[in-house]
């Protein structure tokens, strides 16, 4: 089994009133598999974190951004998982990113990103879901985000983890 290295920026795209917009994705070789992740995607050759983040919010969103709107980087994860017959090893970078409400009118969600939708939720609802989202206690790491109170310098290392494993019950 080929494992194939994967770097990602990922960005935690909140609104006004404090609501993160997570994709939904899919494996297409499990049935009923779905969990629900952030923003962003794969550094491509040539950039760097902070360009290929605002790179997939504009593919994913159809947002414009600055570099400048872009947060430090909060948190770094290293997850071992796979999808659709591939599979990955993957260090993510987690930066916050706000928007308006002008810009969330404005916003066109893609479907052909590899997200089979999208919702904008909240702190009591990532903290009480029973749906798989990605990383892990999310209703717990994002309120120190949202008010930007000590926001961690060093990032917060997440952990490691191994996604097939602990759903395959290893």
């Amino acid at each position: 089994m080929a494992i194939r290295k994967r770097c990602t920026s990922r960005v935690l795209l909140t609104d006004e009133r404090d609501r993160l917009l997570l994709l939904c994705g899919r494996d297409p070789r499990r049935a009923g598999a779905r969990w629900w992740f952030t923003v962003g995607g794969g550094v491509e050759a040539g950039e760097d974190y902070v360009a290929a983040a605002l790179r997939e919010v504009r593919e994913e969103t159809a947002l414009e951004l600055a570099a400048a709107r872009l947060g430090p980087v909060v948190w770094t994860r290293q997850i071992l998982f796979g999808v659709d017959g591939r599979h990955y090893d993957q260090y993510e970078e987690y930066r916050p990113l706000r928007v308006t409400a002008a810009e969330v009118s404005g916003m066109r969600v893609a479907t052909d990103e590899g997200s089979y939708g999208h919702h904008w939720w909240t702190v009591d609802e990532l903290r009480s879901t029973s749906e798989t989202v990605h990383p892990t206690g999310m209703g717990g790491l994002l309120p120190p985000v949202l008010t930007g109170a000590a926001l961690p310098h060093p990032p917060v290392h997440l952990g490691d983890f191994d996604v097939d494993e602990e759903r395959d019950g290893g």
